[in-house]
């Protein structure tokens, strides 16, 4: 168990949103085989969640994008608006670029596609709860090649195009992304960091590496230290901006 309930030996506590009556009951079932897990609230709309999600207080969100009423896009920016601190996994069946950057703009710090394996699912309820981004394999390698696509040449300045500005402002590669780190990475940062673009998360990436769990939560805040960003989505960003991994 990670965070604040794992230190009080409680279970970390899930409102389940999805409109599907039977696949609510076998997420719950498969959600509550493992005792650090628990649904302790369900929705099947986006209104039901926002409502829930302020009655009950949930450490954890799993939420369905496609709904009735209210979708999870729009149910999870709402939550997020007033309780910035609360943690939400788009849990769904839908991979299209447009829902995965609009659940991520919304302030999802978790991305996960339905046909998951239970283990995976533990691990990303985990992970979130802790504070990490965690986001499918797939949709994330989606993610960081948008983020890091090469930058477009801007516009003449002879023949201006309005379209075409706006396209280079939004991908040219920021001045800082370019310049050599003031504190380079270490080899066994730059194995760490090779992790996080993968999607491990801490106790994944000790594992892996043969170290403790306290040693890689040091390498990845140092990581972020040193790459001057704030999670480890933008980590990973950077690192395949700068070409580390």
């Amino acid at each position: 168990m990670t965070g604040e309930n794992a230190k009080n030996g409680e279970p970390i506590t899930i409102l389940l949103v999805e409109d599907h009556l039977l696949t609510r009951i076998g997420l719950k079932t498969v959600i509550e085989r493992t005792p650090d897990l628990r649904v302790i609230g369900e929705a099947s709309n986006g209104e039901q969640a926002i409502k829930a999600a302020q009655e009950i207080k949930p450490d954890v969100i799993l939420m369905d994008v496609g709904m009735p009423v209210m979708d999870g896009i729009e149910a999870a920016r709402r939550i997020l608006e007033t309780d910035p601190e609360k943690k939400v996994i788009m849990l769904t069946s839908h991979d299209n670029d447009r829902d995965i950057f609009a659940s991520l703009s919304a302030g999802a710090t978790g991305y996960c596609l339905k046909d998951v394996e239970p283990d995976r699912l533990y691990t990303a309820i985990r992970s979130v709860h802790a504070g990490d981004v965690w986001l499918d394999s797939s949709i994330a390698g989606r993610v960081f090649r948008h983020y890091s696509a090469p930058a477009a040449p801007a516009a003449p300045a002879a023949s201006p195009a309005p379209q075409a500005s706006s396209t280079a402002k939004t991908t040219e590669m920021p001045a800082q992304v370019r310049q050599p780190l003031i504190d380079p990475l270490s080899q066994r940062e730059l194995e760490v960091l090779q992790l996080v673009v993968e999607g491990l998360s801490n106790q994944e990436i000790a594992d892996r590496l043969i170290i403790s769990l306290a040693t890689a939560k040091t390498h990845v805040r140092n990581i972020l230290n040193k790459l001057a960003v704030d999670d480890r989505t933008q980590a990973a960003v950077q690192a395949m901006r700068r070409g580390l991994v």
